[in-house]
């Protein structure tokens, strides 16, 4: 008598998916990294202040377009300077929980500030600049084609996003998120002042 074939054990395929789901895990750690991009070639945009060595910046940021109020604008004219860009949208909650940050180091700082609205109406726009006291000039740019001047490494991945040029006009550091204080700020771009140039 021919013995009957043994049957699986209903304990392999669990233990199969099991390892199969441990494998999975350990690679998609290995995408969320948090000690930096390494060779990736652009900046994590997941929260925090990422602050780049002068012999890491790359080339100046060529930023232009049309402000809020008509008048044409280009980063390029305001070399020479330290200069800080905000990415915002009166939409954006955490843009206007930053406002006041943005307006407090702009009256204590002597360097241009940069405003650049996307994804927005002109009314609504306008509107969150008056609430929120912001005096200096914003890009319009609706349909975000104005931050391509950031390139893939610095693009910003969403609002708010504030950015340090240096005097040649290259990203020197960057805010992602919402700022938690003027001070914050007001270090960054101090730091980026007392750079040789």
């Amino acid at each position: 008598m021919t013995p009957a074939p043994a049957r699986p054990s209903s304990a392999r395929p669990v233990v199969r998916r099991a390892a199969l789901l441990l494998v999975a895990l350990l690679a998609l750690s290995g995408c969320s990294s948090l000690g930096g991009t390494g060779d990736g070639g652009y900046v994590e945009q997941a929260g925090g202040i990422a602050q780049i060595a002068v012999e890491d910046r790359s080339a100046s940021i060529d930023l232009e377009g049309e402000t809020l109020e008509g008048e044409d604008l280009a980063i390029a004219d305001l070399r020479g300077e330290v200069v800080v860009v905000n990415v915002w949208g009166s939409w954006c909650t955490p843009c206007r929980t930053e406002a006041q940050f943005l307006v407090a180091a702009e009256a204590e700082l002597d360097v241009p500030f940069v405003g650049v609205n996307i994804r927005d109406d002109l009314a609504p726009a306008l509107a969150f600049e008056r609430a929120e006291g912001v005096e200096y000039p914003s890009i319009y740019d609706p349909a975000s084609e104005a931050l391509l001047a950031f390139g893939q490494r610095f693009a910003p991945r969403s609002p708010p996003t504030t950015f340090v040029l240096d005097r040649e006009g290259r990203v020197a550091a960057v805010v992602s998120g919402a700022l938690t204080s003027a001070l914050t700020l007001t270090e960054l771009v101090e730091e980026v002042q007392a750079e040789d140039g």
